[in-house]
């Protein structure tokens, strides 16, 4: 039997699926109206595998997440199609391609603004008396983290949010089921946790973590040889360039973590972002473990001639 212990595969929620991503594939499943599933998969070629310094380490972590953010946009804007086939009115659907970009653009420059101020200007504004560098990056970074749980909780109370959060919890169920070497039909999948140490999600709470203390050691160098008295927004300027080393280093934790889990202090570590998943995966259908399944044994390469009423799109 293969060693699928030593294939990584990992994913993400979209609307009605879920995107998985194999060693050299990708396959996104969405749920089609009439219940059918309709599969589309590409090859897939890691740029930190072409590119020998972005494959480095603390540098393909930033350079992961931006290729995943690229392939995760892609992703979803395809199951975006498939449900507005089936859901979307006709006035909606008749609307010009050049006036669907222009309200993408927009959507993502606001979505860009918001996240701008609401996890960086407000808690730097809000912590600006505290004058140690240590207890001001405390309490803005823990202002962060709970603007960011209030988000998630908050979005999680919408009926489509909920559904793609069941998906993710597919997609988790069915990443653990391989990696345990399980059945993968619905029954076997459904007896696993959603809790899953390499999500995203946790990758989210490990960054604004370890942002605290790596923002705390650069200002008070900052300080010491250039700036004395550092003003919030000076911060927030000096910070921002930081986040793609800040994610490097959340990213080998995370893959650390994942190979480590049953280490005492790993566990500890990781409790907090595997708590956050407890909203952003909730539990699926049998309908919704088959679209995961359909979708990883797609990018494993894994026959799903099995699957009846299945449309695959090659590219």
């Amino acid at each position: 039997m293969k060693k699928v212990k030593e294939i990584a595969i990992g994913g993400q929620a979209v609307i009605e699926g879920v995107m998985m991503r194999g060693p050299e594939h990708i396959a996104t499943c969405v749920r089609r109206k009439d219940g059918s599933l309709e599969v589309k998969k590409e090859k897939f070629d890691s740029i930190t595998k072409k590119v020998r310094i972005l494959g480095l380490p603390f540098i393909r972590g930033f350079a992961s997440l931006i290729e995943m953010m690229i392939i995760g946009i892609k992703t979803l804007t395809f199951s975006a199609s498939r449900y507005e086939l089936d859901y979307v009115d006709e006035k909606e659907a008749a609307k010009s391609d050049f006036r669907k970009k222009t309200e993408e653009i927009f959507s993502y420059i606001f979505a860009f603004g918001i996240a701008i101020i609401l996890f960086g200007v407000v808690p730097y504004y809000l912590s600006q008396k505290m004058e140690n560098n240590a207890i001001f990056n405390l309490l803005a970074g823990s202002i962060r983290i709970v603007f960011f749980i209030i988000y998630v909780w908050a979005i999680s109370k919408l009926k489509d949010i909920k559904r793609v959060f069941q998906y993710h919890g597919a997609e988790h169920k069915s990443v653990h089921a391989w990696e345990k070497q399980s059945s993968l039909d619905s029954a076997s999948v459904q007896q696993f946790t959603t809790l899953h140490p390499r999500c995203g999600t946790s990758f989210m709470f490990l960054v604004m973590l370890i942002a605290i203390l790596l923002f705390s050691i650069v200002d008070t160098f900052v300080q010491l040889y250039w700036i004395k008295d550092l003003m919030w927004w000076q911060r927030l300027l000096i910070h921002f360039p930081l986040i793609p080393f800040v994610s490097g280093i959340s990213y080998e934790v995370l893959k650390f973590s994942g190979k480590n889990i049953n280490n005492p202090l790993v566990k500890i570590f990781t409790m907090p972002g595997l708590a956050l998943q407890r909203i952003t995966t909730q539990p699926p259908t049998d309908e919704m473990i088959e679209c995961a399944v359909v979708a990883m044994k797609s990018a494993l390469d894994i026959d799903i001639t099995e699957y009846q009423n299945l449309t695959v799109l090659d590219k």
